[in-house]
């Protein structure tokens, strides 16, 4: 199946229909471009939390789905830095019944502690502990299904935990980017890609585009998407590319996804952020 401009609605229910379990599949056959009527004794609700990683509290929300729970829950993960957060899918996806958890990484918007993107992996598998836990259940996380997923840096660090783990019902990959790619970031030079990185702003604590760059030339081998592809063959998976930016250089990982037998749903979509600038200039806005 193809998806191209998808509208977050149809996503959100395709979303659950190819990767949630038959209970989740009813949800999303109930899905809204609007809000449901409230539920008066299990209304929606945002829960503010801090999830623990590493001694310290990321800041994370949990987008709580109407009804009386347990809720089968997306994981969901924003990119380098985190200028698109991707928080119209997570209503989106709530109003399907799932419950959506979003969090920062260490160093980032606030969250403690120093930004880099192994920090970001290691929180990600903090993340997924954390809902697999005691107290995730007691606000309505079911622990037993459980998706992924992640833009652009957040698809990567979501598909190395989902191959580093068991048990998932799915992986949502957003554009993801395969940091081991030969344009990773649409950089072939390190030059290229601290150029590149130009819209952390205050984002980041403890990290400066000079920084993530040379972690990601001294480290991005461990972080190869293509490599990685065939711990994943038997998990669903829904991929998507952007159709501007970096999309043609992320293409590969979703080769190496079909070349390792996973279920697939794949397609190009608009891309999150501005259209390419003068020059094939990659949009920085999106990530």
């Amino acid at each position: 199946m193809i998806i191209k401009s998808v509208p977050v609605r149809i996503f959100a229910a395709f979303a659950a229909l190819l990767l949630m379990p038959v209970a989740a599949q009813a949800a999303a056959a109930n899905c809204s471009a609007v809000d449901p009527p409230r539920d008066a004794v299990h209304p929606t609700h945002n829960q503010q939390l801090l999830i623990p990683s590493n001694g310290v509290g990321l800041n994370a929300l949990l987008f709580e789905a109407a009804g009386p729970g347990p809720h089968p829950t997306v994981i969901l993960m924003h990119g380098l830095p985190g200028n698109e957060r991707n928080l119209d899918l997570a209503q989106a996806i709530r109003r399907c019944g799932w419950d959506v958890l979003t969090f920062t990484y260490r160093g980032a918007w606030g969250s403690p502690g120093d930004f880099s993107i192994a920090n970001s992996m290691e929180d990600t598998a903090a993340a997924l502990a954390f809902a697999r836990s005691p107290d995730a259940a007691k606000l309505g996380i079911d622990p037993r299904h459980i998706v992924l997923a992640g833009h652009s840096m957040g698809g990567a660090t979501a598909f190395m935990t989902a191959a580093g783990t068991s048990g998932l019902d799915g992986l949502i990959l957003v554009d993801a980017w395969n940091i081991a790619g030969r344009n990773s970031h649409g950089a072939q030079t390190r030059d290229e890609m601290v150029r590149g990185f130009d819209d952390f702003g205050n984002a980041l604590h403890g990290a400066t585009p000079e920084s993530v760059a040379d972690e990601v030339f001294a480290k991005r081998a461990q972080w190869n998407l293509v490599a990685a592809a065939a711990k994943l063959a038997k998990l669903p998976v829904l991929t998507v590319n952007a159709a501007y930016g970096i999309g043609a250089a992320n293409q590969p990982v979703t080769k190496a996804l079909q070349g390792a037998g996973a279920r697939l749903a794949l397609g190009p979509a608009r891309p999150r952020g501005r259209a390419p600038g003068p020059r094939g200039r990659r949009p920085t806005t999106s990530r």
